[in-house]
């Protein structure tokens, strides 16, 4: 009898948590809006289009753009230009697949989470939220390092402070293999967090005075070394192969990675529909024009052999006299680094909200300021997490684990711009059968581009990476010609389904270029997060909960 109960109890926990997990939210449509938008509760809407393209561009262009240009150089030579270019082109293929469901979505935070919790289900959203989250705690720890070491370096050409900084204030002072002691990064974590808490007006000022600073910076840089180039070094263009051009790309992909921000500030912009899919796309164009104007002054002005390993554009231009040229780096890498900063622990912030009203996470995370209309509590959270692993922590041995929750988030958000297409021919679920069919199909793509990823990893033979193309396209041609598609409302990705499979494929190719440490990071939090879900979230979790935000469907604007 005691065997039969608990078989019974063990039965109905898996039956009540699938039943949770597998639970998504509803897409309503404009006519079921309510008037949370005007209760006081949400964020205060007060980023135009302007603000949101300089949003992006302040998450996307760190010191990067100064660094990995030229360190990606030393191996594809002048075609580290066509990197940039590959690499921009696969983000810009991201960048519909977000600013499509960024105008679905316009009135509430989310981001990826939010179009996961509604395309696929609960625990899905869930896995996607903490594969991001663990990227952007351990990324705003070490962005902050490299900021304080830049502060310090800066300031080392003053003579009063030159060789007389301790390195535990700003360069950290290593304690064994994995404790780091760095005074400064904490104390400008607070600092900005502290900025964050005032309001998303302040906040905004100061991203937006940063990035037109490092904007101008950096064409000051393109202009001056545009006068020293010598042609002849761009010639051969690619002088070690397209296997190094490939391979770059994969590396400076990276240095894109921020845009997506813009979609996570959808509930305070002031017109979303319109605006949103502007500001993602419109900062990607720029950043990508800007990095490509730099790697053609750099490898113009030095035979790309020759370039310096830790600063090769402020070295490039030392070496033509131009040494103030290399102060000007060092202050755009300041603002650069600052911008970043920013930006990703306001994207932390937004997401806690959205899960904490959810109430995946602890109601506290849901409290916005009455005056301010920040969330507080979320913000201090994700400040203090990244003043802990910055103040204390050797961050470098973690960057092997770093860009999974990225590439996870991306794939994910172009898959549910194919599953939401699904139902909007009548406005209805599609047929179990159908839907499952779909997702292995999706499934299929995501498979085939890991394994390609792998195989030019490990340098396999190309038949085989050819072998694993054809598969994804043979599953991309069967979700077109197997499934039904409607349109989107508000800004639609072209080519539905085939753009999004390209995505994917992209994606989770340079997943397969990641360290095995990475992969197993990826497995390790999922099992832990499961965990997480199964003892505290699939209990307190409610999609549909009064107190919530309604997630809807932007209405039509008016034209002017």
């Amino acid at each position: 009898m005691a065997i039969g109960n608990t078989s019974s109890s063990s039965s109905s926990c898996c039956s009540r948590f699938w039943s949770s997990a597998l639970r998504s939210k509803r897409l309503v449509s404009p006519a079921e809006k309510t008037a949370r938008d005007n209760s006081g509760r949400g964020l205060s809407r007060r980023l135009g289009v302007f603000d949101l393209i300089l949003l992006g561009i302040g998450a996307s262009i760190g010191a990067g753009i100064f660094v990995v240009t030229g360190t990606v150089a030393r191996d594809a030579g002048p075609g580290v230009t066509i990197s940039f270019i590959i690499a921009g082109a696969s983000c810009v293929i991201n960048a519909l697949c977000y600013a499509e469901l960024a105008s679905r979505f316009p009135a509430v935070v989310g981001g990826a989470y939010l179009y996961t919790y509604t395309a696929f289900n609960e625990l899905t959203a869930f896995l996607v939220f903490s594969q991001l989250m663990l990227d952007y705690h351990i990324g705003a720890a070490s962005i902050a390092r490299s900021l304080a070491n830049y502060i310090v370096s800066f300031l080392g050409i003053f003579p009063v402070f030159k060789d007389n900084i301790p390195a535990w204030i700003g360069h950290g002072q290593n304690i064994g293999g994995v404790l780091s002691i760095n005074i400064l990064a904490p104390i400008l974590l607070m600092l900005l967090t502290l900025v964050l808490c005032l309001g998303v007006k302040e906040s905004s000022a100061v991203n937006s005075f940063m990035t037109v600073t490092k904007v101008i910076i950096v064409i000051i840089v393109i202009c001056a070394g545009a006068f020293e180039v010598d042609v002849s070094n761009w010639s051969p263009f690619v002088p070690n192969g397209m296997r190094s051009v490939f391979t770059g790309a994969t590396v400076v992909f990276f240095a894109y990675v921020g845009f997506d921000a813009v979609a996570n500030s959808a509930e305070e912009s002031k017109k979303p529909q319109r605006d949103l899919p502007i500001g993602i796309i419109g900062s990607l164009l720029v950043c990508i024009a800007l990095y490509i104007g730099v790697c053609l002054v750099i490898t113009g002005m030095v035979p790309y052999n020759l370039l310096g390993e830790d600063a090769p554009l402020a070295d490039a231009f030392k070496s033509k006299g131009l040494k103030f040229v290399s102060v000007l780096i060092s202050i755009g890498a300041i603002a650069g680094l600052t911008t970043a900063l920013l930006v990703g622990l306001y994207v932390q912030s937004r997401l806690y909200l959205g899960l904490g009203r959810d109430g995946l996470l602890p109601a506290i995370f849901a409290k916005v300021h009455p005056k301010r209309h920040t969330p507080l509590y979320s913000q201090i959270w994700v400040g203090c997490v990244a003043s802990i692993l910055a103040g204390l922590l050797n961050v470098k041995i973690l960057s092997h684990i770093l860009s999974v929750g990225t590439l996870t988030g991306y794939s994910v958000v172009s898959a549910c711009v194919v599953v939401l297409r699904w139902k909007d021919r009548t406005n209805s679920q599609v047929s179990s059968a159908k839907r499952l069919e779909g997702i292995i199909f999706l499934i299929t793509v995501a498979l085939s581009g890991f394994a390609a990823g792998l195989l030019f990893h490990y340098q396999v033979s190309f038949i085989f990476v050819i072998a694993a193309i054809v598969v994804a396209i043979g599953a991309s041609l069967a979700l077109h010609f197997r499934q039904v598609y409607g349109d989107s409302v508000g800004f639609s990705c072209p080519g539905v389904p085939i753009v999004p499979s390209i995505c994917i494929f992209f994606n989770m190719f340079l997943f397969g270029q990641l360290h095995r440490e990475a992969w197993f990071r990826f497995v390790i939090l999922s099992i832990v997060m499961v965990g997480v879900y199964a003892t505290y979230g699939q209990y307190h979790a409610d999609p549909s909960a009064d107190e919530n935000i309604i997630y809807h469907e932007a209405p039509v604007e008016s034209p002017r």
